[in-house]
């Protein structure tokens, strides 16, 4: 219905001292910024100061700035290790302190850890978007035991097969975020 481009919003999960996530995200940013039908902002939740008790009110200006870019986003793409089995709580607390911002549109994973490569963080994490209204992607990138295979400038050693799997979740991300996005202006989500 519309040529503008679409909202892409990359979230970087991890918030520990020494991670390893804006390492995968800058690289999976370039990805994405290669497509010009995508308009590409982060949000970190490193930098992202939320309230620590749900329903307190957000007062540090990084917090109103993450709402204003998820509110904005049309498609979202989720940078996420693994945690003990699971996503990281600094990702959880960005979850649950937004609610709308996340009806009706698709929502893409890319993981990285040990021998899952994340992926076990994923499966939690579709549950928690479905119950959002979100649309997860069935189509997925994982890094299986990273550290090691990217060198100095932050390149991928082995970039093929990333490479594959990110063209192929940015295309799926690309028709459901654009149809999406067309269906809510047409009718608008009553969630």
């Amino acid at each position: 219905m519309t040529d503008r481009p679409l909202n892409l919003s990359i979230i970087v999960g991890s918030s520990r001292e020494g991670r390893f996530g804006p390492t995968i995200s800058r690289w999976f940013e370039a990805k994405a910024r290669e497509r010009g039908e995508l308009a590409v902002d982060v949000v970190d939740t490193a930098e992202t100061r939320l309230p620590a008790m749900l329903g307190a009110p957000a007062t540090h200006p990084s917090a109103a700035e993450a709402t204003a870019k998820l509110e904005a986003s049309d498609a979202f793409v989720v940078i996420t290790p693994e945690y003990n089995h699971s996503y990281p709580g600094t990702l959880k607390n960005l979850i649950d302190t937004h609610y709308q911002q996340w009806q009706a549109k698709p929502v893409g994973f890319v993981s990285y850890g040990g021998v899952s490569g994340g992926l076990r963080a994923v499966e939690h994490l579709r549950a928690v978007f479905a119950e959002l209204h979100a649309v997860g992607i069935r189509d997925t990138v994982s890094f299986h035991n990273p550290w090691g295979r990217v060198d100095t400038t932050g390149a991928l050693a082995e970039p093929e097969g990333a490479g594959a799997a990110a063209s192929v979740l940015l295309d799926r991300l690309t028709w459901w975020g654009t149809a999406l996005r067309d269906a809510r202006t047409v009718r608008p989500y009553a969630g």
